[in-house]
């Protein structure tokens, strides 16, 4: 893994507007011959409303696939209890492979799998890793944060490959 970058924001600060692409969940998604049709989504609209977002570097990569979105799915009832209205997932990938990973994952309108093309809100917030040793390009470094109407809370990034500060638990304990 990359070297892990350093924030170019953190707790207390307001979040930058950014704008996300992401296919809403509908049971027609239910039927894998159907695609649905992105849309955009602001940050704005997280207005007055507590969000957990983690990012992965990539939908169906191994660490991301395996270890770091089902937890979150499975403590769902968890972070609701203790009030996020919205729980998301961010990466890199183009809006289809993530509603393809977010039905293949179970998630349906539980998780936002939320796409940052180019990367480009990430990198605003400092928050990316070069991947083109691997082919990969750039993307979304492995981070998580708490956001409360639109003021980061928790924001941290993984030292290394694996998943830590970045995972449902530590989130959790910071709620």
């Amino acid at each position: 893994m990359a070297t892990p970058p350093t924030p170019k924001i953190s707790a207390g600060a307001t979040i930058p507007t950014g704008k996300f692409l992401y296919v809403p969940y509908t049971p027609a998604l239910d039927d894998q011959s159907t695609c649905g049709a992105p849309i955009t989504l602001s940050t704005d609209e997280w207005k007055g409303k507590k969000v957990v977002l983690f990012a992965v570097p990539g939908a169906f990569t191994p660490t991301c696939h395996i270890n770091h979105l089902p937890p979150y799915l499975a403590k769902y009832d968890q972070f609701k209890a203790k009030g996020v209205d919205v729980i998301a997932v961010v990466a890199a990938n183009d809006a289809f492979v993530m509603s393809g990973w977010s039905r293949v994952e179970g998630l349906k309108d539980k998780i936002l799998a939320l796409s940052d093309p180019n990367a480009a809100w990430s990198a605003e917030l400092g928050l990316t890793l070069d991947l083109s040793s691997r082919g990969f390009g750039t993307r979304t470094a492995r981070y998580a944060a708490i956001i409360d109407d639109l003021v980061v809370k928790y924001l941290e990034v993984e030292p290394g490959s694996e998943v830590s500060v970045s995972s449902a638990d530590a989130v959790l304990a910071k709620l």
